[in-house]
């Protein structure tokens, strides 16, 4: 797997989990304590880490085959 995948693939799977975890922290503080508030340190922990296990996943499997 080349820089260029892996780069695309970690910048994928940061963004879909950053807009994920965003919106469920949002809806968990608006339904349970109606706050509209996002948690953005947890949310871009999150992408971060499952940015980079994700990334490191798949250039492993591609690396088997």
């Amino acid at each position: 797997m080349n820089i260029n995948k892996l780069v695309i693939e970690f910048g994928t799977v940061f963004a879909v989990t950053l807009v994920t975890v965003a919106l469920v922290t949002f809806l968990w503080n608006f339904i349970g304590h109606r706050d509209s508030i996002i948690d953005w340190e947890t949310s871009i922990r999150f992408a971060i880490i499952f940015g980079i296990i994700f990334s490191w996943l798949k250039s492993r499997e591609t690396k088997v085959k």
